[in-house]
Parts: C-alpha cells; structure tokens; sequence
C-alpha cells in the first residue's frame, strides 16, 4: 500500500512539476509542429486529402485524445490482467498434476 502511494505522489509530482515550471507556454501537439516544419521545407506543398470532419474546439480535441488514451489504457490492464491470472492459474495447476504422476 505504502508503495502505491509513493507511486502515485510521484506520478503527480512529475505531471505538475512541467506545468509550473513553463508557464505561459503553448503545448502544442505533432500534428501543428509537423505540418509547421514541412512547409518550411517545402511551402508549395498540397495535402493528399482533407480531413472528414474537424473538431469544433481545442477542448474536444483534447477530449477526444484523453478518451483515445483511456480506452487503450483500459485495454492495455485488463490484457495484463488476464495474462496475471493465467499466470496464476497455471502455476496452481502444475503441484496438483504432479501429485497424481506415478513413477
């Protein structure tokens, strides 16, 4: 228990220490630092396709993106979770085989 709270106070020490130590700086994402950079490269430079449909605002793109990244989260432990219980179960298997092996 103890150490799930270190844990998790350092999780949230390590999330605030950059959003107090660079206020008034825009995060921007990839997407904008990408398309920045290739038209310096090459600014007659088209794109292949638009997209279908454009968020209304920043804050539903954020949205959109803590959502994406929670679901592959909740994906991601329940994976761990079956494999730990596999793991477990396998293991308690193995004593109760070799009991009943004849030699």
């Amino acid at each position: 228990m103890k150490k799930s709270l270190l844990l998790l106070f350092l999780v949230v020490i390590l999330a605030t220490i950059p959003l107090i130590t660079q206020q008034g700086t825009e995060f921007g994402g990839a997407d904008g630092e990408a398309e920045e950079a290739i038209t310096k490269i090459h600014p007659e430079y088209k794109p292949w396709f638009n997209s279908i449909w454009e968020p209304p605002g920043a804050e539903t793109e954020s949205l959109l993106f803590a959502l994406q990244a929670a679901i592959g989260a909740g994906f991601i432990g329940y994976f761990i979770g079956v494999m730990r219980q596999r793991n477990k179960q396998t293991k308690q298997e193995i004593p109760k085989k070799s009991k009943h092996v004849t030699h």
